[in-house]
């Protein structure tokens, strides 16, 4: 007897049935065991059993639907179908297997809190019921169908329609498919009869831009990562950080000018990190973005690190390599916008899905982008989870999340009118601070030796402090008005700079309010801003001379540290993301004195715990010399946790030097110059104190009477 082409077997054929599961497979029919075959262009199929059973199924629809009856209802067969004149092909029937959710994974997922969802949607090669292939699991669930395309199908949507369950979780194995292959998700909306075509948010690799297919990964096939240096990140550690972008950092000159790739960084910039004596190496967004001069700020792929420099494989044998030199490394992380790319997450499912439908919460004016609707629990679990993945997979040892301040509020660069409040009839976002604090809360308590750090632009209170004390949980706050106030002031001629004294003490008011990072990052070399050099005053030796005091300042102030990449060698112009560093600066001893000088703050940085170990602590610091305007000259201590552990920092900011400038010291005796910007070495003039200077005692207690060079910092040492 022929099957009746029904209703349901035309929706299969038409590639909108919702649920092909239901129809094709193995299946019992008024008692008797059959198998429903969709193979578009299929000439002939049987099905072949592993007890040897054999049955011909017959074509009841030209464009391949066959149907029959078997003789066993068992799911373990195969099928051998012929395509034209050539010879049957033995092939695997997709529908024949079980699905691979487990009901834990459909209710954790359902309430937005699998924080290994990763492990489930997405792309992931197994052997399933003793099948070697791929399942492929996706959340749309305003779609009307949704299939899987790609290399193993011929990229035809109607092959691999996918099974959908719980609230809206498509997934299908699909036999055969292997790492390496491509794919996209092929969905039709529920107002659309074009199907659209996405990449998969959860792919952990991708094409190249333009191109924007998924990439299938075997995690198996990672290499080992050595785990980061225990301590790293405690807030009585040094933390100076290399802030760097793949890249530019350094380029090919043999080679078109082209991108270092991740294994050839991975020999080159590591043993650089370590060797200038930076902790911390801080990537610029590495998750996959289509546009290059987004720097990575604009991503579409989360959980893929970006293919431009190679594949996941090597990306991890970079963080490997960082580790092994006794490096950490932050990623910078966009939780806060994404873009519209057709191919992206925006409109995922034919309705906003990911971001806001409202454009006064769903649209960011300032870079035309698409804000996550963090209330969303599928998509703060997307956003969350993601965080963790980078920490486990990776083995990252923290995450910088970028523009904090424009996920806290509503009205964040709108205009009256242009911002909807929230249920408070307040401009907090709520939901925002929920996820953050949600994120901090689960980095912390499952990778205890991270941390992670905010660029967080407003004075929102408690940044850095536990969630359940009424904080956003990170372990850090770019103190961004530190950078500000100091870079206005150094920019200053130094005839001035007695007028704009309190840019340099106004930081102090509230240095401890939270756990500073001192950034001079990749913000304040662009977009017309020059560079840290450019904005130094004088001559040519005024602005060297100033950008090693400032340098110096920097390091001596309390708060861990952050250089953007050419800093350290003062690049003169400012940086574009498509060159390379100007290397060839270092042939001049200026730079190359820079160079060491930054070398060596970040050695004295870390081996003097005075300078590091109560960064975030008031008793770690005492302004010594605080109110002297008129020689623009600043002068404070340095503490440790011993008594005994102490440093003097003395700053002159103007190109007199100043001898005989007395000043009180906590401790008699010898004391110990252990470094002078305006050392010759460095390309400074040389004056200092001879590398050592005795306390005379007074009534008023020990004081030092020291030579101060211009436009310089000394930091010195009492004598054991």
């Amino acid at each position: 007897m022929t099957e009746v082409v029904t209703a349901e077997a035309h929706a299969i054929i038409g590639g909108y049935h919702a649920d092909p599961f239901r129809y094709l497979g193995p299946h019992v029919d008024h008692g008797q065991p059959v198998v429903r075959v969709y193979l578009p262009g299929a000439r002939q199929v049987s099905v072949r059993f592993a007890d040897g059973q054999q049955a011909e199924l017959k074509r009841i629809h030209d464009a391949g639907l066959f149907s029959g009856q078997v003789p066993s209802n068992a799911r373990d067969y195969r099928l051998l179908a012929q395509w034209g004149k050539a010879d049957p092909v033995e092939i695997e029937d997709p529908y024949r297997f079980a699905p691979v959710f487990s009901d834990l994974d459909l209710y954790l997922m359902g309430e937005g809190t699998h924080l290994q969802i990763y492990e489930r949607l997405g792309a992931h090669p197994m052997v399933h019921e003793g099948v070697s292939g791929v399942a492929f699991g996706v959340f749309a669930p305003n779609a009307r169908r949704v299939s899987v395309v790609g290399d193993f199908n011929f990229w035809d949507g109607r092959r691999h329609a996918m099974r959908v369950r719980g609230n809206g979780f498509w997934e299908i194995f699909v036999p055969d498919a292997k790492a390496g292959d491509k794919y996209k998700y092929e969905i039709i909306g529920p107002h659309q009869s074009a199907p659209l075509l996405k990449s998969d948010p959860y792919a952990f690799s991708a094409e190249i831009r333009p191109l924007t297919a998924s990439v299938v990964v075997d995690p198996a096939t990672l290499p080992q990562i050595a785990p980061g240096p225990a301590g790293i990140n405690r807030l009585d550690a040094p933390i100076s950080i290399y802030e760097v972008h793949l890249g530019s950092w350094r380029r090919n000159p043999y080679l078109a000018n082209s991108w270092l790739t991740y294994r050839e960084l991975a020999e080159q910039l590591p043993p650089y990190v370590a060797e200038m004596g930076f902790t911390h190496v801080e990537l610029l967004p590495i998750a996959e973005h289509p546009f290059d001069a987004s720097w990575g700020y604009q991503p579409t792929g989360l959980y893929a690190p970006t293919s431009r420099f190679g594949s996941p494989h090597d990306f991890a044998m970079l963080v490997d390599a960082f580790h092994r030199h006794g490096v950490g490394v932050i990623l910078d992380w966009v939780p806060g916008h994404f873009p519209d790319d057709a191919h992206g997450l925006a409109q995922f499912d034919g309705t906003a899905l990911y971001e806001h439908a409202n454009a006064m919460q769903g649209r960011h004016l300032d870079w035309n982008t698409l804000i996550y609707n963090f209330g969303r629990r599928e998509v703060q679990n997307f956003i969350v989870a993601n965080a963790l993945f980078w920490l486990e997979r990776y083995k990252i040892d923290g995450l910088r999340v970028d523009a904090v301040a424009s996920m806290l509020y509503l009205d964040y660069s709108r205009p009256e009118g242009g911002w909807i409040p929230n249920k408070y009839g307040g401009r907090e976002n709520l939901e925002a601070i929920d996820m953050l604090r949600r994120f901090n809360t689960e980095v912390f308590g499952r990778f205890p030796n991270a941390t992670t750090m905010a660029e967080e632009s407003t004075a929102w209170p408690l940044v850095s402090r536990p969630a359940d004390v009424g904080g956003l949980g990170f372990g850090y706050k770019w103190n961004m008005g530190w950078m500000h106030d100091t870079l206005r002031y150094i920019a200053k001629d130094p005839i001035y700079r007695k007028h704009h004294h309190g840019d340099v003490t106004f930081g102090m008011l509230y240095a401890f309010f939270e756990n500073f990072v001192l950034p001079l990052s990749h913000d304040e070399v662009v977009h017309g801003k020059g560079s840290i050099f450019g904005r130094m005053p004088g001559d040519r030796w005024q602005r060297f001379a100033n950008i090693r005091a400032y340098y110096t300042f920097m390091f001596a102030h309390p708060g861990k540290k952050l250089l953007f990449m050419g800093g350290e060698f003062a690049q003169e112009r400012e940086w574009a993301h498509d060159h390379s560093l100007d290397w060839h600066l270092l042939e001049q001893k200026e730079h190359a004195g820079v160079k060491d000088l930054v070398r060596d703050l970040n050695r004295l940085y870390k081996t003097l715990p005075a300078m590091h170990q109560l960064d975030a602590e008031p008793g770690g610091f005492e302004w010594i010399v605080v109110d002297d305007a008129d020689a623009s000259v600043f002068a404070w201590l340095r503490r440790g946790r011993d008594p005994g552990s102490v440093c003097l920092i003395a700053m002159n900011f103007t190109p007199a030097p100043r001898e005989n400038y007395r000043m009180r010291v906590p401790f008699g005796g010898g004391w110990r110059e252990v470094f002078n910007s305006d050392a010759e070495i460095y390309g400074g003039g040389n004056l200092g104190n001879g590398g050592r200077i005795q306390a005379e005692d007074t009534d008023h207690g020990a004081v030092l009477n020291l030579v101060l060079p211009p436009l310089a910092g000394i930091i010195l040492v009492p004598e054991a």
